[in-house]
């Protein structure tokens, strides 16, 4: 790597090489010259004088791209495509003639990005599951280990861990509904011509209507797509855009939420993300072990939520059929989002492949909050004994403040327990209390939520995806 010329570090740090191939010069290059193929190939076969010789010249240099000649005819013409569209003739002398034949620079830019787009959305799906799959066999098997639920970060009813992960899951849920949706409804923009009129072709074809139709079924058809745009500027509806990349920002949601819920738990020291051996985690103090994994997911994912507005703009300022404001942010835009939200997903499987739980720690926290819980359960027996409730929910929450007040004024332990069994009002012993201090007696259904929600909704989806893995992810500093 060059030390002295600037590298965006979703390159070089953090994307997977998967990706990072979908956006390269080499794919899109490579993109053209299928596009190129597919439209001579039909040109020909709906009548237009062309031979099996010359798609048999295009197609023998599909993936040889000289890119030399390309770079050199550029400097002259400044034009990207119409140096290719040079280069592919000093190739195909024989086929030069029909390269690009009626079409605008738009055919090969624009069905290109539509190719990469859902390209990448299929990588994006086949992490989102890896990352779901790897949740669920968490959850499972802390599904019943009772955990202190919060709201607003204060203690609130107890949950299981296993329960709380489900919530990830469903947040991702969504996110791979909406991935599937648009991967559904993928279409090519075709072969629209400069206004999208399709005019040149119209030219070609003699004024036959049906053949300028059938061309972009044939298209579509040769590139593994079920449909074009039915109508189009010059470029396909920049809308396609930010649909796509709000996917990516719904996804970045989730793991925000994920990540902030694990550096909430480290700093609890109830769970853990990954920390390897040797890992440090602060130059100047070294015992901290900060949850470095997460707050990167939550760094690279404020990104994609960011960025989403580029696409949202740009669509809303498009004028007419075309203009060229669009092309240079996205060229950043899209590449960039889509690269950031691979390493965010790298990042998530990593983290939710590997978190260490502390059953110890989390008892403790829990058995140190139960005590307040389980007042509601106490008064009802004492009612049951003949007991005035008005009088002993005013009793506990006197006591229950009293000992408030000493937890965290006085540093004191929890004594509430010890303060209901001296007062005669209760008529209770300090070893009766003792039996309402069993955590799973306050998780609700939380076991059974969990058992449903992975059994019913999580295991028929994964169950689509049985053949796909997922490779081990390598994480970079």
């Amino acid at each position: 790597m060059a030390k002295d010329t600037y590298e965006s570090p979703l390159s070089s740090r953090y994307a997977d090489k998967e990706m990072k191939y979908l956006f390269s010069p080499d794919k899109k290059f490579r993109t053209w010259r299928k596009l190129w193929i597919a439209l001579a190939e039909s040109e020909m076969e709906l009548g237009l004088p062309i031979t099996q010789e010359q798609i048999d010249e295009l197609k023998a240099h599909a993936d040889d791209i000289n890119y030399d000649v390309a770079e050199e005819r550029e400097k002259l013409v400044r034009h990207d495509v119409m140096s290719h569209v040079y280069a592919y003739g000093v190739q195909c002398p024989n086929a030069k003639g029909i390269i690009h034949l009626g079409a605008t620079s738009c055919y090969v830019g624009d069905n290109t990005d539509v190719i990469v787009m859902t390209e990448a959305l299929r990588i994006v799906e086949k992490k989102l599951v890896g990352v779901i799959r790897t949740l669920s066999d968490f959850a499972r098997k802390y599904k019943d280990l009772p955990t202190l639920a919060f709201t607003h970060f204060q203690p609130a009813q107890p949950t299981t861990v296993g329960k709380r992960a489900t919530l990830w899951i469903q947040d991702l849920l969504m996110d791979l509904e909406d991935v599937r949706y648009q991967l559904s409804k993928a279409k090519l923009l075709g072969c629209k011509g400069t206004t999208g009129t399709q005019a040149s072709f119209l030219e070609l074809f003699e004024g036959d209507h049906e053949k300028c139709r059938e061309l972009d079924r044939r298209i579509a058809a040769k590139l593994g797509y079920d449909s074009c745009f039915a109508v189009s500027g010059q470029t396909y509806s920049r809308k396609l855009d930010s649909q796509i990349l709000n996917v990516l920002a719904g996804i970045a949601q989730s793991a925000t939420k994920f990540s902030n819920d694990i550096r909430l738990l480290q700093h609890l020291k109830e769970i853990e993300e990954p920390f390897e051996k040797n890992q440090i985690g602060s130059s100047a103090m070294a015992y901290k072990r900060n949850p470095m994994r997460s707050e990167r997911i939550a760094s690279l994912s404020r990104y994609v939520m960011v960025d989403v507005l580029n696409p949202y703009i740009t669509a809303a300022t498009q004028w007419f059929e075309r203009t060229l404001d669009d092309s240079a942010n996205k060229r950043l835009s899209i590449p960039e989002g889509f690269l950031a939200i691979d390493a965010v997903l790298n990042l998530y499987l990593n983290v939710s492949d590997g978190l260490v739980v502390y059953d110890k720690v989390i008892e403790k926290r829990l058995r140190s909050e139960l005590p307040f819980m389980a007042t509601e359960n106490i008064m009802m027996d004492a009612v049951k004994r003949g007991g005035d409730r008005q009088e002993l929910h005013e009793r506990i929450r006197e006591l229950s403040v009293e000992t408030g007040y000493e937890i965290k004024a006085e540093g004191k332990e929890n004594h509430l327990f010890e303060k209901i069994a001296k007062d005669p009002i209760f008529g209770v012993t300090l070893e009766e209390l003792e039996e309402h201090l069993k955590p799973e007696n306050y998780v609700g259904r939380a076991p059974q939520q969990t058992e449903d929600f992975l059994n019913d909704v999580v295991a028929p989806v994964l169950a689509e995806y049985e053949n796909i893995a997922v490779e081990e992810v390598e994480i970079n500093v």
